[in-house]
């Protein structure tokens, strides 16, 4: 059904039928004359000619003869005919003193269903659903309320409706209580006034020029006059909507109180929210008022459950006697005999009533003191009262005697926190058991940033909160587009459709977080043992078990017995416990595996980080004010920024993959770009308190985040602020470097150390301080700790857990250390040596040298190799360049099988998303190729010679490489990049063109040409050189040498000229502008590009053995007889976490570096505080100066 057809078919008008006089003065005019019809007026307020007679003609007589009885009183149900609505739509009201506003509204009848006009404002008009609803009742005569009370109750009851979401009722008329509303959301209501939801119920009968509005889904402009004549009233211009009650009469009011109040009652039986149960709360707003409102307040106070009521004292009339009653009146409702006469006299004065009239109204007074709990008086003039608007809200929740539970449902409904927080999490309080983390779950789903604030500094942990079913709950909750975006991610990820009503699980989610983050990132909802507990823990119970704290223990770790308790502390409670290595308390022999498979039917599913769970879900809810709340408490925010900002930016490109709204993406790529600036600015304070710690933030493992550290998260991001920020280039200069302690002349130092090794002995070194916050190989920790314990191997193990990175050794190796110079000076001299070889050797910048001069040397023998001639059985050099590249290749494997991923298939993925990667890959498999076909006779031999000269061209690109380290060198090598890999389309079109004209060319200039290969050949092969300026002018004109021509053949002269002008005038061009364009748009940031690609390179020779090829394959030896001894050893998981650029902290360490981060995040948000509020403050400083001058002016 449409929506004009239903607004017709469920509403109705009134319409009188019937003339009976209001006067009762007999006139016997037969017919009626014109005085009769111009004079005389029915009972519902109409002249006898403003009458509709369709149905019966108009009446000749007025009365019957004397002797004839009186007529019947005038009745709605008898007098009335009720016709389908005629008036409904727009009204566009033109009062040009005020802003323009529009409002819906409808003509309805008195015995309207309330059910239909909520349909009608719910589902037609698309207003919001209250959250509370205020009936402003008062005096509809106009009346002056003092600036205090005016502005207490202008601003009180607009803030109150805004904050809450709540509509309110009014008459709707431009007079009265109605005009101050409306003068409230005209000052108070904001600049969007789609958003009010201010609803005028008002008789139909007292509209002035109510004629205008008729039409059937019209847009009436609406001029109110304002007419001090006129009996009749004008709309308010500021409600937003307005059911006009149609009861038959004219210029009389009432007949809307009744469809008002069934309207109100039905309201309340609306649902707050649709996750509570409460019903929408009402309350009664008085201003002023007549004796009518006496018997509304009593109304109101005496149904169950009652209405509060709100008086504004101050305001006048009605409100003032209450207010003076309420003071002056206990529970028992007495007054004192002089008092009581005092206020009958006064009730008597300000109503201009009689003396019984008066007594009447006092004794409904009295009644309504009855109830006196439900009604509270605002004094606008004392100081000791609270904020009007929440003045308001506290009546309601003490006049609803709700439970502290359902009130807090209320303010959260409301998203007033500050009144939970004054009025309902109040000291002494006795919380139901669950209520409290139904209060957060619900606080999170509502994205109530406040509430879930208020809830945590009063005690609530995310530990005791957070569940297994409560975060799939929030995971499964219904979002809209967001849901569908996230459902769309599973599907992405599990490369099948999700069945209609599908549940997402954490293991689910545990998948969209490393398809999102990419690389060997592995989530914690996809570990193994997390997976095998989820799993027999929903077999067990055939359900979703909802867990115990998630804090309590560590599942899988350490044994019950190890596990320690620590207190619950209020507010920011830390879940994130400090790293610890492999557990020293359980035999070597037993594994992680094994002690998760004894223990795992008692220990619970829980997680160690608790507020980085709920904070990815807030960034993959898209729900970015909630998730920067939640990155500021808990553990380690500057990987947390990363971390959120790696999600959003994944999150926009699979956004324009998907081809989805491009709002979407921009929106994600914004909340990415917040987040990355927020991961900056706390480096930036940190870096600028203590350089040594915030080095330590960039690369310290991080159990939550899969053991990445900041960096690499960082890295994988593409954030490349930060990775060129200052912090993050002097870590990466400190690991290019390692020991070495050089500032001049580093590279030829280098170089001649290595010709001459007994130069290294003269090279200064840094001491342990100075290399504190740099990571180490694992290899060198333990190359270390080896040689400073030439007698105490045994406990290599413990040492190792108890390592103190800040001071580079732990105690136990100081006094050994100390203990060993009196025993072994000659062990430790010798040491000294060895270590400082050891240290020079496995620098990365000496890693670099020696690998560079050692490709040096094998280009020069590739080079001599392919120069000569080549024999039948390989000379010396040769055999060195096939050593050189089969070595090579080994080492290639290494980096591919060490990476990080487990899977196979994902380490290759990785490695091959490198371009030098698969350089080298083509590179080496032509080689072998090569090597293949050169052991046979010819013609082998020779495919294999040219295959060793077009694999000489990889190998001697990759130089290129080698400069990109180069500070001056590296920004150029950067741009080439952007330009080639840019340059694609454009290469394209050149390409269309070319082929356009060559073949033209070719077909026309040989048209008897056999089919051969060749043919390609000649099409492209003199096009593409005139590209480069040579026309082959010889040849333009083909009939010249005199030699017969073929036919057409002078076309291709044109063809040339035409293929030139655009190829060689429009398109080069366009190459070299869109080259030139690249260049100037690189030069600002290429510093930064190739700051940001250093780490790459720094990555590359940090990892690499130090021994370059061919000698690799001696540090291959040694990797392999190491790994053999670990499996041996039982300890074959030992350098899980060992890999990449990590800094390995004791747990004291990283509990100073936690404290270090947070007093960081701290600082920088009192920064941002004061920041803004000094903006604020030179804002309102220019405002004040400019009004100054103004004045003076």
């Amino acid at each position: 059904m449409s929506h004009k057809s239903w607004i017709e078919e469920t509403f109705s008008k009134r319409d009188c039928v019937k003339f009976i006089p209001s006067s009762r003065d007999l006139h016997r005019c037969i017919p009626v004359c014109q005085v009769c019809q111009s004079l005389i007026r029915c009972c519902c307020g109409r002249l006898m000619a403003e009458h509709s007679w369709q149905k019966a003609p108009p009446p000749t007589v007025i009365f019957p003869d004397p002797e004839h009885n009186l007529p019947e009183d005038w009745s709605l149900e008898l007098h009335t005919r009720a016709s389908p609505t005629n008036a409904y739509g727009t009204i566009d009201f033109q009062d040009s003193a005020t802003r323009g506003c529009r409002a819906k509204f409808v003509r309805v009848s008195v015995d309207s269903k309330p059910e239909a006009l909520l349909q009608l404002m719910l589902r037609e008009w698309q207003m919001d659903r209250p959250k509370l609803l205020f009936s402003v009742h008062g005096g509809s005569e106009n009346f002056t309320l003092t600036p205090k009370v005016k502005q207490a109750f202008t601003k009180g009851l607009i803030t109150a409706a805004r904050s809450t979401g709540a509509w309110i009722l009014t008459d709707g008329i431009n007079t009265g209580v109605s005009k101050y509303v409306g003068e409230a959301v005209k000052t108070f209501g904001g600049h969007n006034l789609r958003k009010r939801n201010t609803v005028g119920v008002t008789p139909w009968g007292v509209i002035d020029n109510n004629t205008d509005l008729i039409g059937r889904d019209v847009f009436r402009p609406y001029q109110p006059l304002g007419n001090p004549l006129s009996k009749r009233a004008d709309l308010n211009s500021f409600h937003s909507h307005f059911l006009l009650v149609d009861d038959g009469t004219l210029g009389k009011y009432g007949c809307q109180e009744g469809v008002r109040k069934k309207l109100e009652k039905h309201i309340q039986l609306l649902k707050i929210h649709p996750r509570f149960n409460q019903r929408v709360p009402m309350v009664c707003v008085i201003v002023e008022g007549g004796p009518a409102i006496v018997s509304t307040v009593l109304d109101y106070v005496s149904n169950n459950p009652p209405v509060p009521v709100f008086v504004f004292e101050g305001s006048g009339r009605a409100a003032d006697l209450f207010a003076f009653l309420h003071k002056h009146t206990d529970s028992d409702r007495q007054l004192d005999a002089d008092i009581k006469e005092g206020f009958l006299l006064r009730i008597g004065e300000v109503f201009g009533v009689d003396r019984k009239e008066a007594s009447r109204l006092c004794a409904l007074l009295l009644e309504c003191m009855d109830h006196r709990q439900s009604i509270t008086i605002f004094d606008s003039e004392s100081e000791d009262h609270m904020a009007p608007d929440a003045a308001i809200l506290n009546t309601i929740l003490k006049g609803t005697k709700a439970s502290a539970a359902e009130q807090l449902s209320m303010t959260l409904a409301w998203d007033r926190a500050d009144i939970a927080q004054k009025s309902v999490l109040v000291y002494g309080q006795h919380w139901p058991v669950g209520s409290l983390e139904q209060a957060m779950l619900d606080a999170l789903v509502m994205d109530r940033v406040s509430f879930v604030k208020l809830l945590i500094d009063n005690g609530m942990t995310m530990s005791h909160f957070l569940t297994v079913d409560r975060l799939e709950e929030l995971y499964n909750m219904p979002q809209g587009q967001t849901d569908h975006f996230l459902h769309h991610l599973v599907e992405d990820v599990k490369q099948t459709s999700l069945p209609p009503g599908y549940r997402l699980s954490l293991i689910d989610m545990g998948l969209v977080i490393e398809y999102l983050i990419g690389g060997a990132y592995r989530s914690t909802y996809t570990r193994k043992h997390f997976r095998t507990a989820y799993n027999r823990l929903q077999d067990k119970e055939g359900r979703r078990v909802s867990t115990s704290s998630m804090s309590e223990q560590k599942i899988g770790i350490i044994p019950n017995s190890q596990r320690r308790g620590s207190p619950q502390e209020p507010h920011f409670f830390r879940t994130a416990q400090p790293y610890k290595r492999k557990d020293q308390n359980v035999p070597r022999t037993t594994s992680v595996k094994a002690v998760w498979s004894t223990e795992l039917c008692e220990a619970p599913l829980v997680f160690s980080f608790n507020f980085n769970d709920v904070f990815v879900w807030a960034v993959l809810q898209q729900r970015q004010q909630m998730a920067l709340f939640l990155w500021q408490h808990g553990e380690e925010a500057l990987a947390r920024a990363t971390v959120a900002c790696k999600l959003y930016r994944s999150m926009a490109f699979k956004a324009r993959q998907s081809s989805m709204d491009d709002h979407i993406a921009e929106q994600f790529k914004a909340y990415s770009l917040e987040f990355g600036q927020l991961a900056v600015n706390v480096l930036d304070c940190a870096f600028r308190q203590n350089e040594k710690m915030a080095m330590k933030l960039l690369t310290s493992e991080m159990e939550a985040w899969s053991h990445f550290t900041s960096l690499q998260i960082a890295v994988s991001s593409c954030h490349r602020p930060f990775v060129s920020h200052s912090c993050t280039q002097s870590l990466l200069t400190d690991l290019w470097t390692g020991p070495l302690n050089m500032r001049k002349n580093s590279y030829l130092k280098i170089i001649l150390s290595l010709l001459l090794p007994p130069a290294i002995l003269l090279l200064e070194f840094k001491s342990k301080a100075e290399m504190c916050h740099v990571p180490q190989s694992h290899e060198a920790i333990l190359f270390g700790r080896d040689t400073l314990k030439p007698g105490a191997r045994h406990d290599e193990t413990d040492d190792m857990a108890n390592q103190d990175a800040e001071h580079g050794l732990s105690s136990q190796d100081r006094a050994r250390v100390s203990g060993s110079e009196d025993l072994f000076p000659i062990t430790l001299c010798t040491v000294s040596w060895i270590t400082r070889l050891y240290e020079f050797y496995t620098a990365p910048v000496v890693k670099f040298w020696f690998h560079t001069m050692s490709y040096l040397a094998f280009l020069m023998l590739f080079s001599y190799t392919i120069l000569v001639k080549m024999d039948d059985q390989p000379g010396v050099q040769e055999w060195l360049v096939i050593l050189y590249i089969l070595t090579t290749a080994v080492e290639k494997t290494r980096e591919v099988l060490m990476s990080e991923p487990r899977k196979l298939s994902h380490k290759l993925k990785i490695w091959f998303s490198e371009y030098w990667n698969v350089s080298d890959f083509i590179a080496i498999v032509i080689f072998l190729f090569a090597l293949v076909m050169r052991w046979h006779a010819d013609p082998y031999r020779t495919v294999g010679r040219i295959a060793y000269c077009l694999d000489f061209i990889f190998w001697f690109v990759r130089v290129m490489d080698l400069l990109a380290v180069n500070q001056h060198a590296g920004p150029y090598l950067t741009m080439i990049t952007k330009m080639t890999s840019n340059m694609f389309f454009i290469v394209v079109m050149m390409a269309i063109v070319l082929l356009s004209f060559g073949v033209s060319r070719k077909a026309i200039l040989s048209p008897d040409e056999d089919p051969s290969w060749s043919l390609a050949r000649d099409v492209v092969f003199q096009p593409y050189w005139m590209i480069y300026g040579e026309v082959y002018a010889s040849e333009i004109d083909p009939c010249d040498d005199g030699h017969p021509c073929a036919p057409a053949s002078f076309l291709t002269a044109f063809l040339q000229a035409v293929y030139m002008f655009f190829q060689y005038i429009i398109m080069v061009n366009i190459l070299i502008a869109f080259f030139n364009n690249i260049y100037f748009d690189m030069a600002s940031t290429s510093n930064k590009l190739w700051k940001y690609n250093r780490y790459r390179y720094i990555m590359t020779y940090l990892d690499r053995p130090w021994l370059p090829p061919p000698l690799i394959l001696l540090s291959h030896m040694s990797f392999a007889l190491r790994a053999i001894y670990k499996r041996l050893n039982g300890n074959a998981e030992g350098d899980e976490r060992s890999s990449g650029l990590k800094l390995y902290l004791a747990r004291d360490d990283r509990k100073k570096l936690h404290e270090f981060e947070e007093k960081c995040v701290q600082a920088y948000l009192y920064e941002k505080t004061q920041d803004l509020y000094s903006s604020q403050m030179n804002r309102i400083g220019v405002t004040a100066d400019r009004r100054n001058v103004h004045d003076g002016g």
